[in-house]
């Protein structure tokens, strides 16, 4: 993630911002253009039309829907779009009952944690489409409560292109109660989109391509495996004892599938991290200035990211705070998260 400035007053700005901390200015994010910026209203335009006051960003925009009606967004597009709401929260299905008290800052978390992950997705070069323009190979979220005094709680997942998340992941004593329970030492808003990310992007860069199928097999198994299966012994038998010599997470070792979702997730943690890294002026090692590039090779990530992870589980050591990195890539987890790197590589070459 980038870290940006007020081009109003030079504050520094980050990407969740809607105004300017010093100036007051209104600030919105471009998309296309992965960038925050300091809009102005136009004159005649009331705030129905804002212009950016960096005059090397022509044009007339307008607020996301969702910005103006509930304040859950900060992203902007042209004037001309025939569309009420930005690409990320075009993307949404079903949102939470508003009506509902706490529902709405719930909500807002699940969005700011999407948007940033629609931004990770984009800056590795993905194409991402809205399930409203193309039904069967287009992405679509949907955000769901719990219903009262039902004992089926809403599962977070992904099924033919929509992605459920259960609204109490955006509870933060909710969520850690679960991280606790089933021992995941990293769950998150960001994780979760991210990883359920990875299952509807193998739908669209595995499946189906054979010769990319046959590399996965031989790295994470057959996907042909009884899924509930695998499901029911993952969770009465626990993960095998040896799972970190070969996954990047215990949940990894369940299925194929799900190997293949957290290696992804894993692997947009990498890139978002070094690019908020190199963004900051962190730099662990000489070789991250070749992991910044557009389309680094997979060595070079590797090479900044195994010092950096070091440098932060020391910081967060010295505040008395446990491994802000806690994991450890075994050559087998190595091999795999390279897999996912060719692939996206490939699809953005392509």
């Amino acid at each position: 993630m980038r870290v940006f400035s007020c081009q109003n007053c030079g504050q520094r700005t980050y990407f969740e911002n809607v105004r300017c901390e010093r100036c007051g200015t209104t600030l919105g994010f471009l998309p296309d253009r992965r960038e925050l910026h300091a809009f102005r209203p136009l004159p005649d335009a009331g705030e129905e039309c804002w212009t950016p006051v960096a005059p090397e960003v022509p044009g007339r925009f307008r607020r996301c829907a969702n910005w103006i009606d509930y304040d859950v967004c900060n992203w902007m597009f042209p004037e001309a779009s025939p569309q009420r709401y930005c690409l990320a929260c075009r993307l949404n299905d079903v949102i939470p009952d508003l009506d509902q008290p706490g529902n709405l800052e719930l909500w807002a978390r699940l969005e700011a944690a999407k948007r940033r992950v629609v931004d990770d997705l984009t800056a590795i070069g993905l194409e991402i489409v809205p399930k409203s323009d193309d039904p069967e190979r287009g992405l679509a979220f949907r955000f769901l409560a719990d219903l009262p005094g039902s004992n089926e709680p809403t599962t977070t997942g992904h099924q033919d292109g929509i992605i459920t998340v259960n609204l109490a992941e955006a509870d933060d004593a909710e969520r850690e109660r679960r991280r606790m329970a089933l021992h995941e030492p990293y769950r998150t808003l960001v994780g979760h989109f991210r990883h359920e990310s990875g299952h509807y992007y193998w739908d669209l860069l595995v499946a189906g391509n054979e010769e990319v199928l046959s590399g996965f097999r031989e790295l994470f198994g057959d996907e042909r495996a009884d899924y509930q299966e695998a499901l029911r012994r993952h969770y009465d038998q626990g993960p095998p004892p040896d799972w970190r010599k070969r996954n990047v997470s215990a949940y990894a070792a369940m299925h194929p599938w799900e190997d293949w979702a957290e290696t992804w997730a894993h692997y947009l943690h990498v890139r978002s991290t070094l690019e908020t890294a190199e963004a900051v002026g962190i730099r662990a090692a000489p070789s991250c200035e070749a992991a910044s590039l557009p389309d680094p090779a997979f060595d070079d990530l590797l090479a900044c990211w195994n010092p950096l992870t070091q440098a932060l589980n020391e910081l967060n050591r010295s505040m008395g705070l446990p491994d802000l990195y806690p994991f450890v890539l075994s050559p087998p987890a190595v091999d795999k998260l390279r897999f996912v790197h060719n692939v996206v590589t490939s699809r953005r070459s392509a």
